[in-house]
């Protein structure tokens, strides 16, 4: 089980994301770290564990209120070795430096912007999001395989930040669906055992803040799994 910690960012600072209600998110002060700057929370994650992966919601540009552009960059440039899924909504094809992974969520595409996707080449993270209720954004996209890149994340937001545990039913049909796929659970991981249940169902990588930042996953449980 790999795990990827989340780094949300509003208005400069590093927020705790809760159910997807983005206006309502603030900066983040908690058991792992106090600071909300983005620098301390990446040196907190790596107190726990060395993790070459990050995954960074850039959730101004999502929201189509300004962007963290600058930010990022010097985050990717003082931690050349780490690799950065980089989530900034709506993205078009352009070279980056090579420590940035486009992380595209289906939120964010119509099906008349589909198309677009075909200049990544398939060099990206496709992100699927879900609301309590429903797909969100491009139809196609979830019915398509052949926009698809190998690694997928499953994106139930209705379920971030909330200790509901993840959306194991979700998670599971993907596996069965498109066992060639590697899904990615993301939202509601609460502790080891859903990263245990997780696996159990074909799940080998999963997004996570919360549950580090409340040091219900520690490092022997990283290391265990």
């Amino acid at each position: 089980m790999k795990i990827i910690p989340v780094i949300d960012l509003k208005n400069g600072v590093v927020v705790h994301a809760r159910q997807g209600i983005r206006e309502q998110y603030q900066p983040i002060s908690t058991a792992l770290c106090q600071s909300s700057d983005i620098y301390q929370v990446i040196k907190a994650f790596l107190g726990i564990y060395y993790f070459d992966t990050f995954y960074i919601a850039d959730l101004n540009a999502i929201t189509g209120q300004g962007d963290h552009e600058d930010l990022i960059s010097d985050v990717l440039a003082y931690f050349p070795h780490i690799l950065f899924w980089i989530d900034k909504g709506y993205q078009c094809y352009k070279k980056h430096p090579g420590n940035y992974l486009p992380v595209l969520g289906s939120e964010c595409y119509s099906d008349e912007t589909l198309s677009e996707l075909d200049a990544f080449d398939k060099r990206f993270i496709l992100s699927l999001d879900y609301s309590a209720f429903e797909a969100l954004g491009s139809k196609k996209l979830f019915l398509n395989q052949d926009y698809w890149p190998d690694t997928i994340i499953i994106m139930t937001l209705n379920r971030v930040g909330s200790h509901q545990g993840p959306d194991l039913d979700k998670l599971s049909g993907f596996c069965r669906q498109y066992p060639h796929k590697n899904f990615i659970a993301a939202g509601g991981v609460r502790d080891v055992n859903d990263l245990r249940a997780l696996k159990q169902v074909g799940i080998q990588q999963a997004l996570i803040a919360s549950a580090l930042h409340t040091e219900a996953i520690r490092r022997e449980d990283i290391e265990d799994l």
